[in-house]
């Protein structure tokens, strides 16, 4: 165990530095800190999204969800991935150009410009919209981390939550958003090494995919069953509902900031070929680690460290991570898993400082103390939810993205494409996507289509409403 905490703390020294030692190249201005003046070469954009695409929900969530659920967990891969690259190819490169045309730094600036000016009930709804939901998604990351020290050191959460508390604090006065991209970077290696070390020594051990699948078979059928059973309203919204959290990915903040930072939009497509280039192979490790970790640890829930968890299963890595690998390995891979899941804590949590001092507060939309006093504010906030909400994370991240993905994301996606709305119109949509996802995961369909669906049906539905409301009001234009 001393080893194994040996070489986390170096991993974890190591990763910080990379993105602390990005302070050499840091202006002292929000547009630096925000959106790193624009200036990020494509291929690490590319990384950086993606590291902050997965972290948290590809380690602990999506892991412990194909544990859950065996085979069929391939249709949220495919689905979500399908959604991702239709973003990409419609929206990104409108969205980059948009972001050097107004010199916007937050996702809210887009969504509320018309015309040349800046429509502030929208952008302020927007704002919020991003503070509540991006900071209930930093908590998820958090937790996850937390959730790796509790499961392998045994480590009590609040400990994991305020380490990581620490780093994002360190990151924010290092460089912004400049210090976690230069982090996902490095991290992204780190955990992709790792969960192909234990996808190698998980088919030794099992002895093949022939031997893999019995064993499922064996604990229960339903772990290789292709399809899953009993769907309420059968297997295409099942599907469309994967593709739209997909595509949700328009409606991620944290995400977009990322395109904007792009140095051109001519190098749009370069990153896109460097991010799927990864992606892809991430989200099968993911599916590969959760299906071995179950055929291997079929006894996971009932284990002590398990018992205090809300969802044992998210256990599935780190506790399959210490069975299988040499302990120098599980310290590194501990370390970048951490790292991971705080770098993207603090780009969500940079990302709502941004909306915090850039939207809500226009005052302070050019000072950069207060960018970073925003970030302390908006720190504290994910911890008390880290620290006490009851959900595990792969269901917080859920919840934090469907309403982000079908509340600003149909919006922005109207923006890139010049489709006028007026300010209420724009809050209706947001109201009423994050009223239909509340609902809908409280409701017993809840498993049966993702959520972010109906949220997205909801939205779509407000504006066809609008238009038909100024199209029989004789308006030429919607103001």
């Amino acid at each position: 165990m001393t080893i194994t905490i040996i070489a986390f703390v170096v991993t974890m020294l190591a990763m910080t530095l990379t993105g602390v030692l990005s302070a050499r190249h840091k202006q002292e201005t929000t547009e630096d800190y925000l959106i790193a003046s624009q200036t990020v070469q494509p291929w690490l954009s590319a990384l950086s999204t993606v590291a902050t695409n997965n972290s948290g929900f590809m380690f602990i969530g999506m892991i412990g969800y194909t544990y859950r659920l065996g085979i069929e967990s391939i249709w949220l891969a495919a689905g979500w991935i399908l959604g991702d690259l239709a973003v990409w190819i419609l929206a990104y490169r409108r969205i980059r150009r948009l972001a050097g045309e107004t010199e916007a730094t937050t996702t809210s600036e887009l969504i509320g410009w018309k015309k040349g000016r800046i429509d502030r009930v929208a952008v302020i709804a927007a704002g919020v919209l991003t503070l509540l939901f991006l900071g209930h998604y930093a908590a998820a990351q958090l937790k996850a981390g937390s959730t790796a020290l509790h499961a392998l050191l045994g480590w009590q959460m609040w400990i994991g939550v305020m380490i990581g508390t620490g780093i994002v604090i360190a990151y924010s006065f290092a460089g912004g958003i400049r210090a976690d991209i230069y982090t996902d970077a490095a991290q992204s290696l780190a955990m992709f090494v790792s969960m192909a070390m234990i996808m190698v020594v998980g088919y030794w051990e099992i002895g093949g995919f022939s031997a893999l699948i019995r064993n499922l078979e064996q604990q229960d059928a339903s772990l290789v069953a292709w399809f899953p059973e009993e769907l309420q309203f059968g297997m295409v919204p099942y599907l469309i509902g994967f593709a739209c959290a997909g595509f949700g990915a328009m409606g991620q903040p944290h995400l977009v900031t990322r395109i904007m930072a792009i140095e051109s939009v001519d190098k749009i497509n370069r990153a896109c070929f460097y991010y799927f280039l990864w992606y892809v192979p991430f989200f099968a490790l993911s599916i590969g680690v959760g299906l071995f970790s179950r055929a291997l640890l079929p006894e996971l829930p009932t284990m002590e460290a398990a018992q205090a968890m809300q969802e044992p299963t998210e256990l599935a890595l780190p506790l399959v991570t210490m069975d299988l690998l040499p302990q120098v390995f599980v310290g590194i891979a501990l370390g970048g898993l951490f790292a991971a899941t705080v770098s993207t804590a603090d780009s969500q949590i940079i990302v709502c400082s941004g909306a915090l001092t850039h939207d809500v507060t226009k005052r302070w939309k050019k000072s950069y103390l207060a960018s970073k006093l925003g970030t302390m504010i908006v720190t504290a906030y994910a911890v008390l939810i880290a620290l006490f909400a009851p959900e595990g994370v792969f269901g917080l991240v859920l919840i934090a993205w469907s309403a982000l993905g079908a509340g600003l994301g149909p919006l922005l996606l109207l923006r890139v494409y010049n489709c006028e709305y007026s300010s209420w119109t724009a809050v209706a949509m947001m109201v009423a996507a994050v009223a239909v996802v509340a609902a809908w995961h409280i409701s017993p369909w809840n498993d049966d289509v993702l959520k972010i669906f109906p949220g997205m049906v909801a939205a779509a539905t407000v504006y066809g409403i609008s238009l038909i409301i100024r199209r029989f009001s004789g308006r030429g234009s919607d103001r």
